[in-house]
């Protein structure tokens, strides 16, 4: 398993044994993929990169070291790797260390812009995928971020709304 190094932005190959937050979220054009992490400075010219930076920043906020994004942490070059990925989809990456799992909705409007989150919350393409339904499930601990990356809640306190 790979994960994010929360301060330098490099892919660590298992460091075992260490927390870390799984960023969910809807692929959108210029993703950052594993091999695009190979030149850091390539890769942060790609428009996914800024979920990359913000899910390592909100990570160190929490005091956790390392982060797993899906676009950019798994090597579909090693068959093996990809296999088990495939395999564990629907083994959840929070069963296996992670404590907590960040949710960026980039279609719900920022803070400033939405009076009534009720409004446009439930309409949210995250909301549409089926594999979130595992990642709103399974973790505890899930905060939901607008597309500004303002916290618009909690799982705890959003019950009604999801």
């Amino acid at each position: 398993m790979w994960l994010l190094d929360t301060v330098s932005l490099t892919l660590v190959e298992n460091p075992g044994g260490y927390r870390y937050a799984v960023l969910s979220h809807t692929w959108e054009h210029g993703e950052v993929t594993f091999d695009d992490m190979a030149d850091l400075e390539s890769a942060r010219t790609k428009p996914g990169f800024a979920k990359i930076e913000r899910t390592c920043k909100l990570a160190r906020e929490h005091g956790i070291d390392y982060a797993w994004v899906d676009t950019c942490c798994i090597d579909k070059r090693s068959s093996a790797e990809l296999t088990e990925a495939i395999n564990s989809m629907f083994q959840c990456p929070w069963d296996k260390g992670s404590t907590v799992c960040f949710v960026f909705l980039s279609d719900l409007p920022s803070l400033d812009d939405t009076p009534k989150m009720d409004d446009y919350f439930p309409y949210c393409r995250w909301f549409s995928r089926g594999w979130t339904l595992q990642e709103l499930i399974a973790p505890n601990n899930i905060e939901f971020y607008d597309k500004g990356w303002n916290l618009r809640g909690e799982k705890s306190s959003l019950q009604k709304s999801l």
